[in-house]
This record gives C-alpha cells, structure tokens and sequence, in this order.
C-alpha cells in the first residue's frame, strides 16, 4: 500500500514533504550493512512541521509549534518554550508542541470546574448527540490525524488509519451506552431488610465526578484518549487530557474535531509540555477528580501521590502463551505473529512470553520462524510488518534484553539486527527463567519461547509475574482451557486467540502491577460516576396491594 498523503489535493488539510526510504524484506541474506533503511532528509524537511496553514486544523498551529487547547480556544503558552517531537524513523524534529507552566494547568482546571457544573445540567440526549457528531467528524478526517501518527509513532499508516475509525465508532458506542445506563435508577424499598416496614423509598442514581484527568499513552494516543474521553463526557463530567509526547499531535487534532462538534467552552481541554514539569503538578491537583491513566511505571507513582481520587490504571503485562500438546500448531504460530510481532510488540496486550510443551516446541519454533522470515521491516509509510520502535531509549532496553539473552545461553532464531529505532523480528529459543527477557515486558519485536514439561510450570511462570494483564491457552480441550483459565492471574485470558484489548466494550483490567480498576465503556462509564441516593420517608408503612 501507499504511505498515505495527507497534503493531497482531496483532503486540503496538510502539506507535506515525503521523505524517501527502502522496504526492507526480513528474508534478505546478505549482512545487515547493506539492508538498512535508507533515510533522505532534505534540509527543508528538517524544518517542515508536516501541516498546512489551511483547512479545519489551521487554528491549531502557530508557526512550527502547535498549541494548546482550553476555553474553546487554541492557545500559545506563556512560557515561551516548547517540546520536541522526534519522528521514530528520520529521528528527526517532526513536531513541536507548547510547553504548559503550572500555572496555565491552574487556569485549564478551573474552567473545567466551571464548565462541568453546566454540563451536568445538559441532558443526556444532547450529551449523546454531540458525542454522535465528533465521531463523524473524527472519521471524516481520518488521513490527517493518521497521518500523525505515522510519524510521530511509526505505526503502519494502514493501522493509523484503523485506529482513527475505531476511535469514531468507540464514541459513538459510548453515546449509545451512556444514554442507556445512565437513563435508569434503582428503587429499593425499607422492608426488604430484617426488621423494617415499608416506611422509606430509596432512589439511586449515577452523578458525575467532576474533572477527569485522562493519560493515554504513545501506542495508541487516540484510541486511548477517546476511551477515557467519551465516558467521561457522557456521565456529565468535564475533561483535561495531557497527551503522551510522542502522540501529542494526533491527540491535539482529535481534540479539534470535539471542538468542531461544538461542545461547550471549557468542558474539553488538552494540555502539553514535560511531565517533569507539570506531571505531577496535574496527577496532584486538588482540582482533579478522577484519573484515567495507560502507561507503564509511572502510574505506579501517580497512584501514590494522587491522594483520595477514584483511580484507572493500566500499567502493562507479561502476558503469556501456554501451548498445550494437543493444540492447534498452525494456528498457534499465526496468533503468535499476530500478537508478538504487529505494531513491532509494542501493545500491552502483546504475547510477550510462550510456554510450550517440550514435545510440540520444536514444531512451532520451527512454524513462527517461518512466517517470521516472511515479515516486512521497513518504514510506516510502506505498511511494514515491522517498524521502529518509538524512540533510541527503548530501543537500546531491547537490544539491552537481547544482549543478556545471548549471554546467558538462549537460542538466536534469526540474526539480531538493528539500525537506528529499527530492530529486526526476533524469536528466543530456549529462553530461561534466569534471563531478564523471561520477566521483563521489552515492548519491542522480540518474543521468547520457554520450553515446559508440564502445565503446571506454565501456569506458575506465568502467576509467578509481576503483571497480570492478559494471557492466552491454546488446546482443543474446552475442560483444560477453562480450568488454566481459571489458576491463570490475569484479567483477561484468551482461548485460542492471542491477547487482545477489544472490542472496545468489552472489559479490559490487569491484576497486580497491570492496574486498577476495569475499564471497557460500560465499565469506564461507571467508574467516571458516583452513586447519589435519596430516601423518602413515610410517617406510615405503606404497601401497595396490586
């Protein structure tokens, strides 16, 4: 497929210079010197910002440095700095955004208090409605938003543009979902509890909390934004989203397409800058109401300091690949290809440890690496299987995994290779518990095979993790499946499938250092809301006779 041309004459959105650069085949032989990514970056391009002075997104970009969003308004900010956005595969300046002070998130959280307590007030069609209408226009301007995300991210611009249609039909789902839950009560009555006549009536319903912070994280800025946005718009509460630095402009569009849609001033806000300057400062304000958060480490630390906030987390996993002796082998390597290697590992939900028996290993190592050798490395813009990681750190904690692998013993089933933010698919043969790649999440294109002589080894690895997001068991014995199922502890746990986050309404939450709390758009809808109760009093029992 073609990288996707965001400054073509059909979208007259963005004007964009396209830089060069050479698909590379995994099944090339011939040394890793002569197979690397040929990167041409012309003197102009380094100063492009990728972005047009025309169209719907005009406003959101001042010169080179896009702005901020707060009080239905596009803003630059008073410190007079701004972020570096680096392109994963030029490893070049892509973007600039605003670097927020504190005192402009101060600003951003008070209209958002103000905004929310009208809000409130809006009723929950209209709530809907507006919802209905960003999703529309979030589609309809799916190759820009894309468009950014290939070079913010490195994600296959087939993907991008997945994402961007998935992130439209999550807001609709949430409006409809929303309307439904939201638009009905509970009524108990006093007597059905010992001791009690029918004297009170007790009404329940869902309120808002007020201001939600949601986090997304760099894999899928949009997606992930719109999960926690959408239900916290339709449950009446109002909404500051800090996005990730690498992901920060897909972000900043799709905030523009809500401001399309005409939602209130100050209801929706995005704030940019350093998380070591404003970080905190935002996860700790006594403004903040709730925290939807997706990342690593880091929310760790937030729930900490957050102090007494309803809280969503998803931190990552480990998940693992139990593969029993009787399971479906082809089926099993196509699942392991799809869930270790697409977007080059970098999902949560990624395999990122198999456990096979000892007596089918050797033919699904064999399997894997064959359709291994047949994944496209290269560039975003070409849809490559395989493209690079977000940026040199993560890429050197990979190739740090790797190196310790090899120290220790594990089999190399392809040649390591790297070039730049690219790394070669990578499958581990004979991985064991004493290599940091047995435990640690690589989130990179590099999948580990441990070997196992029994269920029951698989099962503790596996519950022996730190994480416990998603895992997943291949056998075409329903009993086994299920009863695995149930000793694995994991949020989630998939049956002959790879782990997955989705679809979208369905529950998502990790246990132990995966997260708090589940999300999903029910869930997320009712974790963004408080129950109000209010009971009726009567002088007499009262009951009624039919």
């Amino acid at each position: 497929m073609h990288a996707i041309k965001c400054g073509s004459p059909s979208s007259n959105i963005y004007s964009h210079t396209n830089t060069s650069r050479k698909t590379i085949q995994h099944t090339h032989t011939h040394t890793f010197s002569h197979t690397v990514v040929e990167i041409r970056v012309e003197r102009e391009n380094l100063k492009s910002v990728s972005m047009a002075e025309t169209g719907v997104f005009e406003e959101i970009i001042e010169g080179d440095v896009f702005k901020y969003y707060t009080d239905g308004e596009w803003k630059k900010s008073t410190s007079g700095k701004s972020v570096a956005i680096i392109n994963p595969t030029t490893r070049t300046t892509q973007y600039k955004v605003q670097a927020c002070t504190q005192e402009e998130v101060n600003k951003v959280i008070e209209s958002s208090k103000i905004a929310q307590r009208q809000w409130a007030k809006t009723p929950l069609w209209k709530r809907a409605e507006l919802l209905h209408k960003a999703a529309a226009i979030l589609k309809e301007h799916k190759a820009p938003i894309a468009e950014c995300l290939v070079k913010e991210i490195a994600k296959p611009a087939k993907d991008s543009v997945t994402e961007v249609v998935r992130s439209g039909d999550l807001i609709s789902y949430c409006a409809e979902e929303g309307v439904r839950i939201l638009g009905e009560g509970k009524f108990l009555v006093s007597d059905s509890f010992p001791g009690n006549e029918r004297t009170k009536y007790c009404l329940t319903s869902k309120i808002p909390l007020g201001v939600v912070l949601a986090i997304p994280p760099f894999n899928y800025p949009v997606n992930l934004a719109v999960s926690k946005i959408g239900p916290a718009l339709i449950a009446g509460n109002s909404l500051v989203l800090k996005p990730p630095t690498q992901g920060a402009v897909a972000c900043l569009h799709m905030v523009q397409c809500f401001h399309l849609a005409g939602f209130p001033t100050g209801l929706i806000s995005c704030v940019t800058g350093k998380g070591s300057e404003i970080g905190d400062f935002l996860t700790m304000h006594p403004g903040v109401n709730c925290i939807s958060f997706t990342g690593g480490d880091t929310g760790i630390a937030i729930s900490k300091k957050a102090g007494m906030v309803p809280l969503q987390m998803e931190l990552g996993g480990k998940d693992a690949c139990i593969v029993l002796e009787d399971a479906d082998l082809d089926l099993v390597a196509a699942n392991i290809i799809k869930g270790g290697f697409s977007y080059s590992g970098q999902r949560c939900t990624a395999v990122k440890v198999v456990l096979v028996m000892e007596s089918v290993a050797d033919a699904l190592v064999e399997k894997v690496n064959a359709k291994v050798a047949k994944l496209k490395v290269g560039p975003p813009e070409e849809d490559c299987d395989i493209t690079p990681v977000v940026s040199e750190s993560s890429a050197n904690f990979i190739e740090g995994l790797a190196k310790d692998a090899k120290t220790k013993g594990a089999t190399f089933c392809q040649e390591y290779r790297r070039e730049g933010n690219l790394i070669w698919p990578l499958l581990l043969d004979n991985v064991r518990p004493d290599m940091r790649i047995a435990w640690e999440e690589p989130f990179g294109p590099i999948v580990p095979v441990i070997r196992i002589n029994s269920v029951e080894e698989g099962i503790h690895h596996c519950n022996a993790s730190n994480f416990g997001l998603q895992g997943c068991v291949f056998t075409k014995d329903i009993n086994k499946a299920i009863l695995i199922s149930d000793a694995m502890e994991t949020g989630t746990v998939q049956i002959n499938s790879a782990p997955a986050r989705g679809p979208d309404h369905f529950p998502f939450q990790g246990l132990k250092d995966s997260g708090i709390g589940s999300q999903g758009i029910t869930n997320s809808i009712n974790m963004m809301t408080k129950i109000k109760s209010t009971v009726i009093n009567l002088p007499t029992p009262s009951y009624t006779m039919g």
